[in-house]
């Protein structure tokens, strides 16, 4: 990819303002902090500042101390911090709650189907035999991290098998987008909305899948080929502003900064080369949404499936939000150590 210009000094300044605002949520144990965590992680691992590190050490063992709440699809998003966490301390208590989670999610979480993840919030079955593009992010790219650190064959085939049931119930044939979600007890795709974030999470987990796996895995083609098609339509759906908008294929819809920020993050991690331009209009599009205190603007918030295309547009986009600090860390993160691997 040809390289959109940086100055990588002024690129660390907003990720360590963004940083910064987002230590300043009180998240609760839950999917919010597992994103917006895991894109300090990213931060950390991209600048080496420790402070990153010792931040998210000290909210992890406070809230243990806590204890924590009941285990569900979304909140294993933590995971992704806490496996962080024990690469860089090696303490087992991180990597003790890791497994909890993947024997959750193996063992207790509802599934439906051949094995598919049902898209959960509580403990109530909210969504019954529903599969979410956003459980690619909370759990499918979750448990492939901890397979391939583990080196475990069957967390990796369990993983995978999410990434193939999730690309074949929800991305749409025809113009490789997917949808938000899909209802097996009707068999439809409810609204059949193209949603912004949804596809975030479907390109973003499937290009960091490419880093974990190779093509010994009969998988990496399958999904090399999914993402290949889903980043070719997204960079024909950008908007002169460099963003991309909250319903993708409504340019009355707004522009919404989490979404943009998670597929401009794909865009770096794939690595085209002809998607650097794309990658530098998405660049100047975040920062002219990120305040001089850190904060992430026009985030939607959290979003169900909706009724119709106008209840998206519905959706507010006035807080700051864990999801779209987090992914616009993700994404500067990757620019930044993209930008040093080819100094």
């Amino acid at each position: 990819m040809t390289m959109p210009t940086i100055d990588p000094e002024r690129l660390r300044e907003i990720i360590d303002l963004v940083a910064k605002r987002t230590m300043n949520v009180d998240f609760t144990w839950d999917w919010p902090a597992g994103v917006a965590f895991h894109g300090i992680c990213r931060a950390w691992e991209a600048t080496g500042k420790d402070e990153y590190l010792e931040f998210l050490i000290r909210w992890v063992d406070e809230y243990l101390e806590v204890g924590l709440p009941p285990f569900t699809v979304n909140a294993c998003a933590m995971g992704h911090t806490l496996l962080t966490l024990h690469e860089a301390t090696g303490e087992t208590r991180y990597m003790d709650l890791v497994m909890q989670k993947v024997r959750y999610l193996r063992e207790e979480a509802p599934r439906f189907g051949e094995g598919v993840l049902q898209h959960t919030v509580s403990t109530k079955n909210d969504f019954p035999e529903q599969a979410w593009v956003d459980t690619l992010f909370m759990a499918a790219y979750f448990l492939l991290r901890v397979g391939v650190t583990l080196q475990d064959d069957e967390i990796i085939e369990d993983a995978l098998s999410q990434y193939y049931w999730h690309e074949e119930l929800l991305q749409d044939e025809t113009t490789n987008l997917f949808y938000h979600a899909w209802d097996n007890l009707s068999g439809t795709h409810l609204s059949g909305i193209f949603w912004g974030r949804g596809n975030a999470w479907a390109a973003l987990t499937m290009a960091e899948a490419l880093r974990l796996i190779d093509y010994t895995y009969p998988m990496f083609m399958q999904i090399e080929g999914a993402l290949r098609d889903l980043l070719s339509a997204l960079v024909r759906l950008q908007s002169e502003e460099g963003l991309w908008h909250t319903v993708l294929t409504d340019p009355s819809s707004y522009l919404e900064t989490s979404a943009s920020a998670g597929i401009a993050a794909a865009l770096v991690l794939y690595g085209h080369p002809l998607h650097g331009k794309y990658v530098a209009r998405a660049l100047n599009g975040i920062v002219d949404n990120i305040g001089p205190d850190g904060s992430v603007r026009n985030v939607s918030a959290g979003t169900a499936v909706m009724r119709d295309v106008e209840a998206y547009k519905q959706i507010p986009k006035k807080r700051v939000q864990g999801w779209g600090q987090g992914l616009a860390l993700v994404f500067l993160s990757s620019l930044l150590q993209q930008h040093k691997e080819h100094e």
